[in-house]
């Protein structure tokens, strides 16, 4: 985004209940690893990092709900991902 510019999409988001604090949600029932976890901004499902073999959080934000934040300790940035930006 441009400084100045709102993202459009953080009228999705609200606090949240984190869905599986102890880890991405569908490598959690498939098994896989992962490398870091983000949180959906909109209805608390953990997902997977791009760095992460099946991206699941992309995968989800793609398919439903676009602003993300960091779930890994020390970390508090949120991330659009359609405007593929921090906001």
């Amino acid at each position: 985004m441009f400084p100045g510019i709102t993202d459009p999409h953080l009228a999705r988001t609200h606090p949240v209940r984190v869905r599986t604090p102890q880890g991405c949600e569908e490598c959690l029932i498939l098994g896989t690893a992962w490398v870091h976890l983000r949180l959906c901004l909109t209805c608390g499902h953990v997902g997977c990092c791009d760095a992460s073999p099946m991206r699941h959080a992309r995968a989800h934000a793609t398919e439903l709900h676009p602003i993300v934040r960091s779930l890994e300790p020390g970390e508090d940035w949120r991330w659009c991902y359609p405007h593929e930006a921090f906001v």
